[in-house]
């Protein structure tokens, strides 16, 4: 593997474990010229549905786009990366046992959406804000009211 300190083209394996959730192996590398340490990971790779956009073009399903844009969403907010990923995990995967061959983009801004009304409102709401591109200030504000209106457990 090439190091991405010095480009050199060989490097040595010094640690291997298995990942969290088993489903990827995590190496700690070693350059063999400049003697840097670094860690890649290595996952199966997987058969994935293509994308539909808006636009009706396809593209290759990219899970560090729903990551990336979770972020954005969850930025200076309390939710750790391990719950965007988590998601995102289980998202994949889901996708890889439906076995279908295409996804529309709907259905994932959806189920991102589902899934950080849960994590996190404020969250929910700037990625909806994008997502739905609210026309105007009255349809955020429907928007806003029905994640008011809906009921909570009380604790007391």
């Amino acid at each position: 593997m090439k190091c991405p300190f010095c480009g050199f083209n060989d490097t040595k394996v010094v640690d291997s474990r298995m990942g969290k959730e088993g489903n990827n192996i995590r190496r700690r590398r070693e350059c063999i010229d400049c003697e840097r340490r670094f860690t890649t990971y290595e996952r199966v790779e997987e058969s994935l549905p293509l994308v539909i956009k808006k636009d009706g073009c396809r593209e290759v399903f990219d899970r560090n786009k729903i990551i990336a844009g979770m972020q954005r969403a969850c930025e200076k907010r309390p939710v750790p990366i391990a719950t965007i990923e988590k998601f995102v995990d289980g998202f994949q995967q889901s996708l890889q046992e439906s076995g279908d061959k295409e996804i529309d983009v709907g259905q994932i801004g959806s189920a991102v959406m589902e899934s950080l009304q849960g994590i996190d409102e404020v969250a929910y709401v700037r990625f909806a804000s994008v997502y739905r591109q609210f026309k105007d200030i009255n349809e955020f504000m429907d928007e806003l009211k029905d994640i008011l209106n809906q009921e909570k457990p009380k604790t007391h």
